[in-house]
């Protein structure tokens, strides 16, 4: 179990990736920001994985309790269009499902790999999960949490998730030159 501060920069990277699931096709991290208050970006291993697959499904059963919390989920998976549409088939997932060939994304988040260069290569050996979850509230969106797995079945918990944003809900401090406080 690896919950971290963020070891990447506080202002997290733009990406603009292909959308298979819920909501525009591609999908930034702009457009994520102009519709929710958080966006919990699961970074996948690869296709095949089958704890990628049970964490997604079991993300989905919590969707709405994300949505009460005006927080979105949005797993990346690094594969192409068209793997990542197989998954939306299969899984009818209730949230944005990117793909991410390049692992562009992946990159710029920093997600773990393991046994050097040929993990770097082969996802499903190398790769491991992260979870961030990002601020988007303000202009500049914050990463605000991070989680790095060191194996791949090590990754957070719904129930983990859903208690970081509901904890990051009730930080909210109103203006109160604006707010009856």
């Amino acid at each position: 179990m690896s919950e971290t501060e963020p070891t990447i920069e506080p202002r997290p990277p733009e990406f603009e990736l292909p959308n298979v699931g819920v909501g525009p096709d591609p999908l930034s991290l702009a457009r994520i920001g102009e519709r929710a208050d958080f966006a919990i970006l699961l970074l996948l291993r690869d296709y095949h994985c089958p704890k990628c697959k049970s964490q997604v499904r079991t993300v989905a059963k919590q969707a709405q309790s994300f949505a009460e919390l005006n927080a979105v989920v949005v797993p990346i998976l690094p594969e192409p269009r068209d793997r990542a549409a197989e998954w939306q088939e299969s899984f009818d997932l209730p949230f944005p499902l990117l793909a991410d060939p390049e692992k562009d994304v992946a990159e710029k988040y920093d997600q773990p790999t393991r046994f050097g260069a040929l993990g770097q290569l082969h996802d499903m050996i190398g790769r491991m999960p992260e979870s961030v979850i990002l601020d988007t509230r303000d202009v500049e969106p914050e990463v605000v949490y991070t989680y790095e797995g060191e194996t791949p079945g090590d990754r957070p918990d719904v129930e983990t998730l859903l208690a970081e944003v509901d904890a990051l809900q009730e930080s909210f401090v109103f203006d109160c030159d604006l707010v009856d406080c």
